[in-house]
C-alpha cells in the first residue's frame, strides 16, 4: 500500500510539474491559412541576397512601406578636419560614406543611420561614426528623422574604418527585418 501511495505521489508531481510554468513561452495553436492568404500574409520582404548598388528593397511592415537603396560608397576620398585616428585614438583608420536614399511609400514613419552597418570578409561589422564634423560629405544622413507618405531621405552617412581594407557590403539591419538586406560594394 504504501509502495502504491508513492507512485501514485510521483505520478501526481510529474503532472503537475508538466502544468507549472517553464520558461518556454505558451503558445496557442493558430488556425491555418488558406493558401491563398499566406503568400500575401507576410509582408516583410526577403532580403536574402545581395542588391547592387541603386536596386531597391521595399518592404511593408506595420502598416507602413518604405523603400531603401544604397547608392554609393567612397573612402578616403575626403579629408575632414580631424582625420579617424585622432577622432578614435586609432592607428591607421580612415573616413569612408555610404549614400543613402528612403522613400516612404505609405504611412509615417522615420529614418536613422543606425540601423546600417558595413560588413567585413573577416566577419567584422562597423557601426556608422557618432562623431560628425561640418566639413564631412554632404548632405548627410539624419540620425533620425520623421517621415510621411511621398518623402524621400537621401543623405551621407560616415564611418571610421580600417584604411587597408575595404568593405565587401553595406547591410541594413532594422528590427522590422529577419535578416539584414545586404548591398555588395563594388571593388575599387
Amino acid at each position: 500500500m504504501r509502495t502504491r501511495a508513492i507512485t501514485t505521489t510521483a505520478v501526481l508531481l510529474l503532472a503537475l510539474s508538466a502544468c507549472s510554468s517553464s520558461t518556454e513561452p505558451r503558445t496557442t495553436p493558430k488556425a491555418n491559412k488558406p493558401a491563398a492568404e499566406k503568400s500575401t500574409a507576410d509582408p516583410k520582404p526577403s532580403p536574402d541576397k545581395p542588391r547592387a548598388f541603386g536596386q531597391e528593397l521595399t518592404f511593408t511592415d506595420d502598416g507602413i512601406t518604405m523603400g531603401i537603396t544604397v547608392l554609393g560608397y567612397e573612402q578616403d576620398t575626403f579629408h575632414p578636419q580631424t582625420s579617424a585616428d585622432a577622432e578614435f585614438g586609432t592607428t591607421g583608420y580612415t573616413w569612408a560614406a555610404v549614400e543613402i536614399k528612403a522613400c516612404l511609400k505609405k504611412g509615417t514613419s522615420g529614418v536613422t543611420r543606425y540601423p546600417w552597418a558595413l560588413a567585413y570578409a573577416d566577419g567584422a561589422r562597423i557601426e556608422p561614426s557618432s562623431a560628425t564634423y561640418g566639413d564631412f560629405p554632404k548632405p548627410e544622413y539624419p540620425y533620425e528623422a520623421k517621415m510621411k507618405a511621398g518623402d524621400c531621405v537621401r543623405g551621407k552617412t560616415v564611418f571610421a574604418v580600417p584604411a587597408k581594407q575595404r568593405p565587401e557590403q553595406v547591410l541594413y539591419t532594422p528590427e522590422s527585418l529577419d535578416t539584414p538586406a545586404e548591398w555588395t560594394v563594388p571593388k575599387a
